[in-house]
């Protein structure tokens, strides 16, 4: 039994102060107002928050997903949990067929382990107009039988699919995906406002990096962005970067969609961690100047440089309160992939926690109770 006490705890009911946490092996036994008596492990630092869930990213610290190697995997999970993200899904990008099917048979086994929490194929049903930096060559219209294959190959490790509604097929592949237990998020859409319900009326209930990759807003024809920011079935994905959405952006959507429907994603890419440079992305050059990701050809923004703890960081610096912030990177998330025993600090979730300074900036991660070095 480890009792952990000192600083804020960022609880599903507010901030306890002097409060207390027991943890039971990997698992939150407990978590109290008032200090215990007897022998407890203080916790230097400002605050325990809920270790992030980070459901879109594509790659860090030099590695990517975007391939398929299970070894390049676990250094993205690694580098990522180092900035305090304790659970996240291998995003990978617009593929020939064969590299999607290989991916997920070799990145099956690190979701049994526990190293990734699944899969997300961020494409290749999207958009050509709102394809951002995903590869056009590879793009292609929903197939049930190729979703079906992908499924079967992965036994339960694809977790989400990001579709643009308005496609031929769409419908049906994200009513085939909902039925078979798989989330469903719209993004990289030109859709129109009516084309956007009727996917969410077909099941999809994320909305990819809303406001990027998708057809943008106006009062007359409010498109995909107004339809998803406003429907209470959806959480909807923001990349707190200052990049891809200015600070006023990212205010203003969580004012719509309250904490319990906005998630912060990195939607980060190899070069994250990693000096300006040259990096690759599902094929095709990046660029990576002043630690924003460009693709080398066209410049596209292509993917980020975020991490989770700096999302947290650039997200209250814009105003937003630190327990609500805690819920979009940890909790939100968690719930918007079916995770309710993650994301939170309380009994009977896995004991992920981080330790942040009054800065904010991370000291200490627990990852099923146990410290990581």
């Amino acid at each position: 039994m480890t009792v952990l006490a000192g600083p804020r705890i960022v609880t599903p009911d507010g901030v306890l102060a002097d409060g207390h946490l027991r943890v039971d092996g990997a698992t939150i036994e407990s978590v109290c107002p008032a200090r215990p008596a007897g022998e407890v492990q203080p916790v230097d630092g400002a605050w325990i928050v809920p270790g992030f869930v980070d459901i879109h990213t594509h790659g860090g610290g030099g590695y990517t997903f975007t391939t398929g190697d299970p070894e390049q995997a676990q250094g993205v999970a690694r580098f990522h949990l180092a900035h305090g993200t304790t659970t996240l899904l291998a995003s990978l990008v617009t593929s020939p067929p064969d590299l999607m099917v290989a991916a997920t048979r070799a990145y099956a086994p690190l979701v049994d382990q526990g190293i990734i929490a699944g899969l997300h194929f961020e494409g290749p049903y999207l958009s050509h107009a709102r394809c951002g930096a995903q590869n056009p060559a590879h793009l292609r219209e929903p197939s049930t039988d190729e979703l079906a294959r992908l499924i079967g190959t992965g036994a339960g490790a694809v977790r989400m699919v990001t579709i643009a509604p308005e496609l031929p097929g769409a419908l049906e592949a994200i009513a085939y995906l909902v039925d078979h237990g798989v989330v469903v998020a719209i993004g990289h859409t030109d859709a129109t406002y009516e084309q956007t319900l009727a996917g969410i009326a077909a099941g999809a209930t994320v909305g990819t990096h809303v406001f990027n990759g998708m057809r943008p807003p106006h009062h007359r024809e409010p498109g995909p962005v107004f339809a998803l920011l406003g429907s209470d079935s959806v959480t909807c994905e923001l990349i707190g970067d200052g990049v891809h959405l200015h600070d006023g952006a990212l205010r203003f959507a969580t004012t719509v969609t309250g904490a319990s429907r906005a998630a912060l994603i990195t939607d980060a890419m190899a070069g994250a961690g990693m000096p300006d440079g040259e990096y690759e992305l599902g094929g095709q050059g990046v660029t990576v100047s002043g630690g924003v990701a460009r693709l080398t050809d066209g410049g596209s923004i292509a993917g980020s440089t975020l991490t989770m703890d700096v999302a947290f960081r650039r997200a209250v610096a814009a105003g937003l309160p630190v327990e609500e912030v805690a819920r979009m990177a940890a909790t939100t998330p968690a719930a918007a992939i079916g995770r309710t025993d993650i994301g939170a600090l309380q009994p009977g979730r896995r004991a992920d926690l981080v330790v942040l300074d009054a800065e904010l900036r991370v000291l200490r991660v627990m990852r099923a109770g146990t410290w990581v070095a």
